[in-house]
């Protein structure tokens, strides 16, 4: 059986959520390539890197991820987002490669209460949204054989994401002010790995987009007071709306996703968040 997997944005958080799974479970198929020989813009190289080791998967983690620089910096953005996304797709297609390519939560507008389903449709109301949407987009056209997974607020030991900045921030101050009318579901990248990862070895022929976030449902403000508990830091957590905190780009103000599709085409079960969060703790407390 022929799982070759090259892991594309290997440096980033959810790259080495991947590499730390690969070295506890010594997994021999992961490839992760150097920064210049992983480039998705460089053509040439990705082109010897599917001759070299032609993967049966390639896993795409690159993104350009700031939200609000992407504003001022859309090329940029549609760089990394769209054109690397489609270099992938081509020589997937040449290579006979399943693409598994990560997206977002901010492809949707954000405006509904219910659970966000694969079906609905998709509003993107930031460039870096919009940008995520137009590579989702090039995928079909040129691949048959690919996973689109959704995803949102994305935290680990790893890399720069929101509980490492909390736990920052809680280490010099007396109090925070947190937006608590966003909602969402924390999502530990470790999790998310450990999804695609089964879906490799499950070797199944169910393509499509699919959701992934850990299971239950947190504001902002919930996610924070509960790193802080975790965390045995008794800071003062102030709750404020979206409107006291102006960004350069807007926020959905809705991101909970619908797993059913997920779990029941793979047989997955799905942590609580507030229990993988416990395990990052206790995992940043150890490296400290």
């Amino acid at each position: 059986m022929n799982n070759r997997s090259i892991v594309f944005g290997a440096s980033g958080q959810l790259g080495q959520c991947f590499k730390k799974l690969g070295a506890d479970e010594n997994l021999d198929f992961l490839i992760f390539p150097a920064e210049g020989e992983g480039n998705i813009l460089d053509t040439d190289t990705l082109e010897k890197l599917f001759t070299t080791h032609q993967p049966a998967y390639a896993i795409n983690c690159a993104a350009y991820t700031a939200v609000d620089k992407a504003e001022d910096d859309v090329e940029a953005a549609l760089k990394v987002n769209k054109t690397g996304v489609e270099n992938l797709a081509r020589l997937c297609s040449k290579y006979d490669t399943t693409l598994i390519h990560i997206s977002t939560d901010f492809v949707f507008k954000g405006d509904i209460s219910s659970p966000l389903k694969e079906t609905d449709v998709a509003k993107p109301i930031s460039v870096y949204g919009q940008t995520k949407l137009d590579g989702e987009k090039v995928i079909p056209v040129l691949l048959d054989n690919y996973f689109i997974i959704r995803t949102g607020w994305l935290y680990s030991e790893f890399a720069n994401n929101f509980v490492k900045t909390m736990l920052k921030l809680g280490a010099d101050r007396h109090e925070l002010k947190v937006i608590a009318d966003q909602v969402g579901t924390p999502t530990y990248a470790i999790d998310l790995a450990g999804c695609i990862l089964h879906i490799i070895k499950s070797e199944s022929a169910a393509y499509g987009t699919y959701h992934y976030s850990n299971e239950g449902v947190a504001s902002w403000y919930d996610f924070s007071k509960a790193i802080f508990e975790l965390a045995g830091n008794s800071i003062k957590v102030i709750p404020i709306s979206t409107s006291e905190y102006k960004t350069r780009a807007v926020r959905p103000a809705y991101s909970v996703m619908d797993k059913t599709k997920v779990k029941q085409t793979f047989g997955l079960e799905i942590p609580y968040w507030r229990d993988s969060l416990v395990i990052c703790i206790n995992r940043l407390k150890q490296q400290n």
